[in-house]
């Protein structure tokens, strides 16, 4: 099996080992906390007011109310029951379409039974009132006193359904007590205008509305309308407000201890969770679990997701992209889903993903990250890094094949290097030979290039391949002068070891060549085939023709866009050539002067080629120090019919 399949196969397992995890954590209730709060942040994002937030209406009896009580009527808590009453009477006027009150009136009032009678009967006057009960937990009803709870068209019961955080995020739309069945107060008003609605005792996913969604009115100002009105005066709030509109009377001042956290805040009135019972029954709004078989089936495809991705993660870019893209998108997931009316569990495909994505990174480590390890220190020592690296990317790449592409081949060689291994002894050989080839190979690496290989003292370049390098020609012609420039730098070095200077020969073209791994099946080498490379090693030894340290051919030149100094030296019938090639010398880099010599041997080269010998040479004449110079009025000496085509011999 390949590498990449071995990954595919561990990454796909860990995966899914991840996802049963997450799966499993998920059923058995271990994530109820953390899905809890990702709820939350899903409410506070994505809650939306339904067409029917509009008809409920809130009446809250705030501090403000309780403050006018106090400094208006001397009314100390609790107030009399007149009072809600008038609130009760001043709904009618609109009149509402149902008055709600989330009260327990369960104990007589302290003002007589004259209070509760008045209340009972306000109530009364209307059809569609709800008053408020409480069923306790172990199924005890406690009910309104008397006159409240036959004024009362229908009762609800108000007792809360909390979760463990204690955060109302569910309520009972009725509850079983016996044989009967009390509806929840939401569901009583619901009951009133439609009394065929099927009734459940299921706990419900509340679908809450935004803050704001329900208009609120302070009882104060309800009461002091109805007041005012009674009197013939103006109401502080029109009635008309509440014209067939659902309307809940309930408690807001901290001190009358009906404060109820829910996803949207921490301290929300009591009767705004009824309310929103109310608001779900009337748009059916309210939130769904999605079936536990899809969740499950959902997070272990999360779970393999991540864990194939993880482990074919080659960088690691791709690595950190995949956790930053992987934590939030089951939340994410959630969020869109909840527009759907779904409460999707997003903690299991969390887990999953997370779990994917580090058991993945784990197999990535074990099998391609000790892969990646074992071929650099292998070939680090061999190869350009560049090479190194895309063996490293795509180890699949280490098999027999090449691909025709135009490289800039570079081949250099020390002159006499055979006499002067018979001038020393083989370790000291060894170390001047290991210091000149370290100090020409980083050379051509700092310019990008791919080390080929050593053959004694020469070396063997390219560039262009594995990467792409559109500069190639240039940099290659760089590294040539570069190299020729260290050598001079370190003259007073190589002569400690040798005795005498060192003289390098350097050839350089560009051509199309295929470039591949070349060799058996099991040993080849990363390297170039095609007449291209020959040629730079033919160019290498036709240094010795002119006296030159680097030679390279017209194309490499044109190719270099003016990045060296270089000077045409006439052509070249090269063996194993049947066409001649024009070779120039590099002497410098882009922005160097050119020797003054350099004119001279240009227009002596011109007057041989047209075959004025005669006045080529007296051209030349003077020039010292050149020996491209003297190469060519040498053969225009021995040779009247030479044309500037120098040959390089056998």
């Amino acid at each position: 099996m390949s590498t990449a399949r071995r990954q595919t196969a561990w990454g796909l397992a860990a995966g899914l080992a991840a996802g049963v995890l997450g799966a499993g954590l998920w059923l058995a209730g271990t994530l109820e906390r953390a899905e809890n709060l990702t709820w939350d942040w899903r409410v506070r994002r994505a809650a939306t007011a339904s067409p029917a937030a509009a008809s409920i209406k809130l009446i809250l009896l705030d501090q403000a109310s309780l403050d006018w009580g106090r400094e208006a009527n001397g009314l100390s808590w609790p107030w009399p029951r007149e009072l809600p009453a008038a609130a009760v009477d001043f709904c009618r006027r609109a009149p509402a379409q149902t008055v709600c009150l989330d009260v327990l009136y369960t104990e007589p009032s302290f003002y007589g039974v004259w209070d509760d009678e008045l209340l009972g009967g306000a109530l009364a006057a209307r059809p569609d009132a709800v008053a408020a009960c409480f069923v306790e937990s172990s199924g005890k009803v406690t009910w309104p006193v008397p006159e409240v709870r036959t004024g009362a068209a229908r009762l609800g019961d108000v007792k809360g359904s909390p979760d463990t955080d204690g955060i109302i995020r569910r309520a009972r739309p009725a509850v079983a007590v016996g044989d009967t069945v009390v509806a929840g107060l939401g569901l009583a008003i619901h009951l009133l205008g439609n009394p065929g609605a099927t009734t459940t005792t299921e706990p419900a996913i509340l679908g809450f509305a935004p803050a704001g969604a329900y208009e609120t009115f302070s009882a104060s100002a309800v009461i002091q309308s109805e007041i005012r009105l009674l009197e013939g005066g103006e109401p502080v709030i029109d009635p008309a407000v509440f014209r067939d509109c659902h309307v809940l009377f309930g408690y807001a001042a901290p001190g009358l201890l009906d404060q109820r956290a829910t996803p949207l805040s921490r301290v929300s009135p009591g009767v705004q969770i009824h309310a929103t019972m109310l608001d779900n029954l009337l748009s059916d709004g309210f939130m769904r679990p999605p079936p536990a078989i899809v969740a499950i089936l959902v997070t272990l495809l999360l779970g393999l997701a991540a864990g194939f991705l993880s482990a074919r993660a080659n960088r690691a870019w791709q690595t950190v992209a995949l956790f930053l893209a992987g934590f939030p998108l089951s939340l994410l997931l959630g969020l869109v889903l909840y527009k759907a009316q779904l409460w999707w569990p997003v903690m299991p495909g969390t887990v999953a993903i997370l779990g994917g994505l580090t058991a993945g990174l784990g197999v990535n480590w074990a099998t391609e990250g000790r892969q990646k390890r074992f071929l650099k220190q292998a070939f680090r020592h061999y190869l350009s890094p560049h090479v190194v690296d895309r063996i490293v990317q795509q180890p699949d790449r280490l098999q027999l094949g090449g691909e025709r592409r135009e490289l800039t081949i570079l081949f250099s060689d020390l002159a006499d290097f055979t006499t002067l291994g018979t001038e020393l002894e083989p370790e000291d050989l060894t170390a001047l030979l290991n210091e000149y080839l370290t100090a020409m190979t980083d050379i051509i690496l700092e310019e990008g290039g791919t080390l080929d290989k050593y053959e004694g003292d020469a070396i063997m370049a390219f560039w262009n391949a594995p990467l792409d390098v559109p500069d190639h020609a240039a940099r290659a012609c760089r590294a040539a002068v570069r190299c020729q420039r260290e050598l001079t730098a370190r003259q007073d070095q190589w002569r400690l070891h040798c005795g005498r200077d060192l003289a390098m020969r350097v050839g350089v073209h560009t051509g199309p060549v295929v470039v591949g791994n070349m060799g058996s099946a099991q040993r080849f080498d990363y390297t170039v085939l095609g007449d291209a490379a020959n040629l730079a090693s033919r160019l290498e030894g036709a240094n010795k023709v002119f006296g030159t340290g680097i030679l390279a051919s017209e194309t490499t030149i044109r190719a270099a866009q003016g990045a060296v100094l270089a000077r045409a030296l006439g052509r070249v019938q090269v063996k194993g050539r049947s066409e001649p090639v024009d070779v120039y010398e590099l002497a410098g880099l882009a922005g160097d002067p050119a020797p003054p010599e350099w004119t001279i041997y240009r227009d002596a080269l011109d007057l041989c080629r047209s075959g004025q010998h005669a006045a080529a040479r007296r051209l030349l004449e003077p020039v010292t120090g050149d020996p491209a110079a003297e190469a060519l009025a040498a053969r225009m000496a021995v040779d009247p019919a030479f044309r500037g085509l120098f040959l390089t011999g056998p």
